[in-house]
């Protein structure tokens, strides 16, 4: 199946139309859409042009879906056309792909992929898995638009057995992943025990992975919002017209 591509605005509006539509319940369920280092021990992070420092890459980690979700578009908490939410603190995630010189880069499939509420991947080998929840789609991807940027509706990342809450991203550029990394969430206390997140030893690398997680105003159920602009340390080629190439690429285990 296609994958549905939405940009914040249309999500938005998506939203406002359905809750003209329902009643008090669904409104609730369904609200309205608003808006480096490698990762290795002791490596320097790396400043790139305009002061911005390119974002640490961290390990894909065993849990990339091993059978895709028929559904792969930017809101992971809506199944197709279920009306039944995914569980979890509602998020808006969003930032922009930028290029070793600070140049947007468009037409980059950024990936995501996380536990549900209930700590389950969307992997048959995952712990939790007799929890999962059904209604969470577990991975999305989005193409970069000509600012660079991608959006996506998901949950807070929540902790699973020996990691601190996290959301995997992977980004690739005419068939080739250009960097895998996590996103951590800003002061979690399990931040400083977590194994992959304590390798890597340089302060603004370190930072370049926290993202911190704010309420949207004036939304009465808790929504929030979060910026991660993924920066990359490396010159990405785009084929003059600007088209995909090899699109997105395979994942790390399938390349290893």
């Amino acid at each position: 199946m296609a994958s549905r591509k939405h940009t914040l605005s249309e999500l938005k509006s998506g939203s406002q139309r359905q809750l003209m539509s329902m009643d008090r319940r669904s409104m609730i369920q369904k609200s309205a859409f608003v808006s480096a280092a490698l990762a290795i021990p002791g490596c320097f992070a790396e400043e790139v042009a305009g002061g911005l420092v390119r974002t640490a890459s961290m390990v894909e980690g065993p849990f990339y879906p091993d059978k895709l979700p028929l559904d792969t578009d930017n809101d992971l908490l809506l199944i197709n056309d279920s009306l039944r939410p995914g569980v979890g603190e509602i998020t808006y995630l969003s930032g922009r792909v930028l290029g070793k010189n600070g140049q947007p880069i468009r037409n980059a499939f950024v990936e995501i992929w996380q536990c549900d509420a209930g700590g389950a991947y969307l992997h048959s080998g995952s712990s939790n898995k007799t929890k999962t929840d059904a209604n969470f789609q577990g991975y999305g991807r989005y193409l970069t638009d000509s600012q660079g940027r991608y959006f996506f509706r998901t949950i807070k990342p929540v902790p699973y057995p020996g990691r601190t809450p996290h959301i995997h991203f992977g980004v690739s550029k005419n068939g080739q992943r250009v960097l895998t990394t996590q996103m951590l969430v800003k002061d979690h206390p399990m931040n400083k025990q977590d194994f992959l997140f304590k390798r890597i030893t340089n302060q603004a690398a370190r930072d370049s992975l926290l993202v911190g997680f704010s309420p949207i105003k004036g939304s009465k159920i808790g929504e929030l919002e979060a910026n991660f602009d993924v920066v990359l340390g490396r010159t990405v080629q785009e084929l003059d017209d600007g088209t995909l190439g090899g699109g997105l690429a395979k994942p790390d285990r399938a390349r290893s």
